[in-house]
Order: C-alpha cells, then sequence, then structure tokens
C-alpha cells in the first residue's frame, strides 16, 4: 500500500463509489481498469496509486509518474450515453480538476482537450486520458495524473512544450493525497451524474459554460496538430456541446476539431 490513507478514502467516497482500490505502483491505472472492465468490473470503480511505471497519455505518449503524484481511473459504465458521446467525458473530468484546484487555492485553467494549466507561467498539473472500453455496452475509462509533489528535475516538457509544475509549487494549502483524490472524485461524481443523465450533451448537462469560461484556449491564435499529421492555423472561437473545439482557420472558416494537440500562439486582442 501507499502512504495514501485508503480507509479514509473509502469512508468519505462510499455511496458514490462501488469500489475503490490503491495501490503503491503500477504500469498503468488506465490499463488495469480496461482489462477489469473486461472481466465486469462494475460502474464506478476506482484505482489510485502512487506511482506508475508505464503512464501513458495521449498518441501513447509516455506520462512520467513518478512517487508523489497522483494517478486515478476511473471506469464509467453510463447507461444512457451513445458511444459516439463519450468522448465529452474528458471535458467533464477536466471541470472537477478545476474544481479541485479552486478548492485548494491553487490558479488553473484548462487547455482544451485534456490538460490542465496552473501558476502564472501556466505549466501542465495535470493530465487527463479517456479510452473506451471494448464490447457492447458504452463504457469508459477515464484517467488523471496529477502532480502534486514537486517533479525535480530532468523532466522534459510536454507536448506543445508546456513545462511540469505541480499543486504544491503553487500553493495548494494541503498535499494530502488521500484528501485531494476524495476533493476530485466527489466533484467528478457530481459533474459526471449531470452529464449522464443529460445522454453526454455538456450543454443540457448545464457544465458547457463552466467549460468555456475556464478553457484558456478560446480567444487564443492556436495550432493544431490534427490526426495524420495535418496542421490547422487559426483562432479557437468556441467549445461546442459535444465537447469539440471550433477554429476558425486563417481564411475565417470555422472547422471543428473532434481530436488533436494544441499549441497556444498567442491571446488574440
Amino acid at each position: 500500500m501507499t502512504d495514501i490513507n485508503t480507509a479514509r478514502l473509502r469512508a468519505d467516497l462510499a455511496g458514490t463509489y462501488a469500489r475503490v482500490d490503491v495501490v503503491r505502483s503500477t504500469g498503468s491505472t488506465n490499463a488495469d481498469l480496461l482489462a477489469a472492465a473486461s472481466g465486469g468490473a462494475p460502474d464506478r470503480t476506482v484505482l489510485i496509486a502512487g506511482e506508475q511505471t508505464a503512464g501513458v497519455g495521449r498518441r501513447a505518449r509516455s506520462w512520467v509518474s513518478p512517487a508523489g503524484g497522483l494517478y486515478l481511473s476511473v471506469l464509467v459504465r453510463p447507461h444512457g450515453v451513445a458511444f459516439a458521446d463519450l468522448g465529452s467525458l474528458a471535458l467533464v473530468a477536466g471541470l472537477a480538476v478545476t474544481d479541485l484546484t479552486a478548492d485548494l487555492g491553487v490558479d488553473a485553467t484548462l487547455k482544451w482537450p485534456n490538460d490542465v494549466l496552473a501558476g502564472p507561467d501556466r505549466g501542465k498539473c495535470a493530465g487527463i486520458l479517456a479510452e473506451a472500453v471494448a464490447g457492447e455496452e458504452s463504457a469508459v475509462v477515464l484517467g488523471i495524473g496529477l502532480n502534486v509533489q514537486p517533479l525535480g528535475p530532468g523532466v522534459e516538457p510536454g507536448a506543445g512544450g508546456l513545462s511540469p509544475t505541480s499543486l504544491a509549487e503553487n500553493g495548494a494549502r494541503t498535499t494530502d493525497r488521500a484528501e485531494i483524490a476524495s476533493v476530485l472524485l466527489s466533484a467528478l461524481a457530481q459533474r459526471e451524474n449531470r452529464w449522464r443523465d443529460a445522454g453526454g450533451d455538456l450543454s443540457r448537462a448545464g457544465l458547457i459554460e463552466d467549460y468555456r469560461a475556464r478553457c484558456e484556449t478560446l480567444g487564443q491564435q492556436v495550432r493544431v496538430l490534427l490526426p495524420g499529421d495535418a496542421t490547422l492555423l487559426g483562432t479557437a472561437t468556441d467549445v461546442d456541446p459535444a465537447g469539440r473545439l471550433v477554429v476558425a482557420d486563417e481564411q475565417g472558416k470555422a472547422q471543428m476539431v473532434f481530436a488533436g494537440d494544441v499549441v497556444h500562439l498567442r491571446a488574440v486582442p
């Protein structure tokens, strides 16, 4: 086990999550829960690790996951949400992480689609990865990696040149990982309930305006690396109820971005 107080965490989340397990170290919490999902693990099963040795981010990039961080995955089986609408769940998770940072007194914003930036220099303090579960039933494993303690020297910047930062470096009122996990998972459950009841539609769930208000990508001149290595240059103008980024290209035409890596170039006056 880890120094995360598992008994306290389970007591805090009783009745909200079906199962909460904590391990000292694993390869990837997402990989573990994907396997558990295939074995019939129930809706809202949670796995937390104090360290990952083979953490993975978007586009199969490695995610540095040293001891001292918080790495968790949640299996969600949202009955009534179509498979095509599962993608917006990552944005719901982003809102939950910013609910957490607000509780901790950390200045943080969202970078579409899956990064949480903190501090005056807007370093990356958290990443989110949603992976669909193969099968007839709609299900997804939602992974959140959160830097709690400083990572130390030698950690390379992430995609788009984002330097890493942590909650501790930005004045968090606590670095107790059991408390952080409890606050985060409680916020996620509240947000995800609304999303699920709305069939995965962020607007009907009353979440889209919160996301727009917290998303620093909007109003930025951006470069988007699209699947297939195509590139889109333009201004990020909106996020739609399905979670897609709307970019006005250099000719002023609106382009819908379903997936891609976004680099903030500069804010548009």
